[in-house]
């Protein structure tokens, strides 16, 4: 018994995969690993990691690349967690083909993975929570056919290819305006990028054959499926002095977004629960390595925000999520 409990403590510190406490007992370590750590969204991702953590007395690693578009960074950061030996590892995965290698070494060192916010082209992962990214996207796609009347011409900025989560916003939203005849989709090709200078850039060379000489707009609606993405093109449209003169559905939310919407610049926003979706990320992993049977797939549930309804207090709360609570900054 002695001799295991030195060897648990050699291992706590040469490779924090426990955290010794008080009485001799040590601590699970949970490493999470988002996309990218500049967003709100992943704020609220690590807030809701921070809040399972302390309700089951676990430990975390919040540990990402900066920016969404750094997939060797991410590759990098799973490697050295299964170095670490940690418990098990949350992940978001940047790319669904790129971190299926990764994964696949994790599970091969007996480190479980539960994935969460953006699918993973493998099945090496103990449970995938997330928002229904394909249900999410029909929402914005029938919310902004309605707002149209049924008729007219619309685009969609894509966010980046690799992307699970947002290809499958991006179907979801075809999908839906398929289904009415009277809409044209006139772009669904460009590519955001992961920032939001990259976003405004693509949203100039989006619209900029879709103007007048006089440079009005010549389409009728706009879908983007991500924050960073909403808010490039919500910038480039208020440069253009076009804000507000097309309809204008996004995805995720930020200060800024919720300001635009409250303005009229934005007409709708489908939303997902970031602090729930880290939580119960968390909250899986931990179950599984206790030895408690979880389920395949876990959908956290998407709403949609419009100007006549963001002040309701479920609506209210998504929009402005209280990650300050829990993440101390």
């Amino acid at each position: 018994m002695r001799k295991a409990m030195v060897l648990c403590c050699l291992l706590a510190v040469g490779f924090g995969s426990c955290k010794k406490q008080e009485g001799g007992e040590s601590k699970t370590v949970i490493a999470v690993i988002p996309k990218g750590t500049l967003h709100i969204f992943w704020k609220s991702i690590h807030a809701g990691a921070i809040k399972a953590a302390e309700e089951l007395d676990v430990e975390i690693i919040w540990k990402g690349p900066l920016k969404e578009d750094d997939r060797d960074d991410q590759i990098k950061v799973v490697e050295n967690m299964i170095v670490r030996g940690v418990a098990g590892i949350v992940l978001a995965p940047l790319d669904d083909m790129a971190l299926r290698i990764p994964v696949q070494n994790a599970k091969r060192s007996d480190i479980p993975v539960v994935i969460i916010d953006s699918g993973l082209n493998s099945d090496d992962y103990v449970s995938f929570v997330a928002t229904d990214n394909y249900v999410g996207g029909r929402k914005g796609g029938k919310h902004l056919a309605e707002l149209l009347g049924g008729k007219g011409k619309v685009v969609m900025l894509r966010y980046a290819e690799g992307s699970a989560s947002t290809s499958k916003r991006e179907q979801g939203f075809l999908d839906a305006i398929g289904e009415f005849p009277g809409i044209e989709v006139v772009s669904s090709t460009l590519y955001a990028g992961a920032t939001v200078e990259s976003g405004m850039e693509a949203s100039e060379n989006l619209l900029a054959p879709l103007k007048t000489a006089e440079g009005k707009l010549t389409i009728d609606g706009i879908f983007c499926p991500n924050e960073s993405s909403t808010f490039g093109m919500l910038r480039h449209l208020q440069d253009s002095k076009q804000a507000g003169k097309v309809m204008f559905v996004g995805f995720d939310s930020s200060e800024p977004l919720v300001k635009a919407l409250r303005a009229g610049e934005l007409h709708g926003l489908v939303l997902q629960d970031p602090i729930n979706m880290g939580y119960l990320g968390v909250k899986t992993i931990v179950q599984h390595l206790r030895g408690e049977t979880v389920v395949k797939q876990m959908d956290t549930g998407s709403v949609l925000a419009t100007p006549e309804n963001m002040d309701e207090e479920t609506i209210k709360n998504l929009l402005k999520p209280d990650f300050a609570t829990w993440l101390q900054e």
